[in-house]
């Protein structure tokens, strides 16, 4: 069983996700979708360890036998938000149908020239948000990304839009990474990044929370962040619906993170905590819309 999401190495080659894009932009969405089906069921036939860790995952969530249909679903769904990236970066909105909820928090803090973190996770599509904000809303936003972990897909699909592209900070290790952080911060902007994986470096600093009834390290990162920057953390899902439907859902985590002296690392647990229970709340409710698939709860490890 893989061990890290850093050890999930890419399965796709360039050619492949070119010839994807092609069918994608030159077939349309209906030929596209069509060619999901087979190539779903080569990632459930031979990428084993991925399979396993869906099948693990499932079984939690679902609370009961998981069948291959079940990891089928899972695969398909993750395809799916992976085709439509092609068309968010592209600007055809029209393919698809993108509900927000009435109050659009993170917006309205920028209306105000208040930047903030918007933490997402690895829950549904956080492109749906970023390539929508970057093309049809007044929101400036920039996306903290560890590149390294998909550097093929990152590279075929950013190259369809250079400002979307351009909205990318690389999470290289280097300190110029968090000065750009500060400055767009400074600036209004919101700044994304996805809060559900560590490095698995030994380096970065972790609490153990409890996810689905079993403890699992979470990153203290997207706390620690919030914390010395002292802005708003919001919590955010692009939630696949099926179809060509998506939901973007925001729930305001703290509107300053605060971190007492006397109770620092208790507070930082709470912080991380209440992040895990609004990731867990929507995982009982979009079960497929997961897309870990390494052992999460290092379960090799017990």
């Amino acid at each position: 069983m893989t061990k890290s999401w850093q050890e999930s190495k890419e399965r796709s080659t360039p050619v492949t996700l070119q010839l994807i894009r092609w069918i994608a932009l030159h077939l349309g969405r209906p030929v596209a979708r069509s060619l999901l089906y087979p190539i779903s069921l080569y990632f459930l036939l031979f990428a084993v360890p991925q399979r396993k860790a869906s099948q693990q995952y499932l079984a939690r969530v679902l609370k009961r036998k998981v069948t291959w249909l079940d990891s089928a679903k899972h695969i398909h769904a993750f395809a799916s938000t992976i085709l439509d990236r092609v068309y968010l970066l592209t600007g055809q909105f029209a393919k698809l149908d993108i509900s927000f909820q009435a109050e659009n928090i993170p917006l309205s803090y920028s209306k105000n020239g208040v930047g903030c973190l918007l933490l997402g996770s690895h829950i549904g599509s956080f492109e749906v948000l970023r390539s929508y904000a970057v093309s049809n809303y007044p929101l400036p936003i920039k996306i903290l990304m560890y590149e390294q972990q998909a550097p093929m897909m990152v590279q075929v699909l950013n190259a369809l839009n250079a400002d979307v592209a351009d909205t990318l900070i690389s999470l290289d290790g280097s300190p110029s990474g968090l000065l750009k952080v500060k400055e767009a911060i400074d600036c209004g902007t919101t700044v994304g990044l996805l809060g559900d994986r560590i490095l698995g470096d030994g380096n970065e600093k972790t609490v153990i929370c409890t996810l689905l009834g079993e403890p699992v390290k979470m990153s203290t990162v997207p706390v620690l962040l919030a914390s010395a920057l002292k802005v708003p953390l919001i919590v955010f899902f692009g939630i696949y619906l099926g179809g060509n439907r998506y939901k973007i859902h925001f729930e305001l985590l703290a509107e300053e993170v605060v971190l007492k002296r006397k109770s620092r690392q208790q507070d930082i647990q709470s912080y991380t905590q209440k992040y895990v229970d609004i990731i867990e709340k929507q995982m009982l409710e979009t079960p497929y819309n997961w897309f870990n698939f390494y052992d999460y709860w290092q379960q090799d490890e017990h």
